[in-house]
């Protein structure tokens, strides 16, 4: 009896149906996991590399120089770079063009910020709505199995002319493990997606607040220079 109820010979005894939201589960956790582990690298890169560049752009430096130096070996993961190379480059575009009207500058200058901020919004939120997916189904899947194999345990009593607690309970143990597997699966990615959300918020938050700084920056300049 022990060997035939531990957590292994449960498994591979378990019915095909129950065996198989088993393995879709287990595989749901493995990808939550290893994008938990890719979202948490990329989002801790995004928040350095933004404050290494806020303060290479508050240091004094000159735009035009600044904008040569990161359009030279430009950083696709760097948000406020891409959004200061697209306002900077659409800024400068324009400008040069004759007779170009300052509201029509600044207008096109906040156009090409908006673009690069919607990309790098995508570009946080890539993988989240796949871990808010297994937080919100899994246990629903892990509770499927559950029932199918309590409905295999019941219908099996059928043809037991006496019924004990020991021939059922191998088939509810077998089915509760889905449901374990299932909340495995849930709840790290529901506390991963809660997390990664914050901080994709957050870092929304400051490259918004850098594109406004920015814009006042060109804004004083386009009238300056006119």
């Amino acid at each position: 009896m022990p060997d035939k109820m531990s957590i292994w010979s449960l498994v591979a005894n378990a019915s095909f149906v129950v065996q198989l939201v088993m393995l879709m589960l287990l595989l749901a956790s493995v990808l939550s996991w290893v994008m938990i582990f890719q979202r948490h690298f990329v989002l801790r890169q995004a928040q350095l590399k933004l404050r290494a560049f806020e303060d290479r752009f508050w240091s004094g430096v000159d735009l035009s120089q600044l904008f040569r130096e990161v359009n030279s070996d430009p950083d696709s993961g760097n948000g406020a770079e891409n959004i200061f190379r697209a306002g900077l480059k659409e800024f400068s575009r324009l400008s040069q063009q004759s007779g170009a009207d300052r509201d029509a500058i600044m207008d096109g200058a906040q156009r090409s910020m908006r673009v690069a901020l919607a990309r790098e919004e995508e570009k946080l939120e890539m993988h989240l709505p796949f871990l808010a997916t297994v937080g919100s189904t899994s246990p629903y899947v892990g509770l499927f199995g559950t029932v199918w194999g309590i409905m295999n345990s019941f219908r099996g009593l059928a043809n037991v002319h006496q019924a004990t607690l020991a021939s059922v309970a191998p088939g509810i143990s077998e089915a509760l493990i889905a449901t374990a597997i299932g909340l495995f699966a849930a709840i790290p990615a529901v506390i991963a997606y809660n997390r990664f959300s914050a901080k994709t918020e957050s870092l929304m938050n400051s490259y918004e607040t850098f594109a406004d700084e920015f814009s006042s920056v060109l804004h004083r300049r386009v009238h300056t220079s006119s």
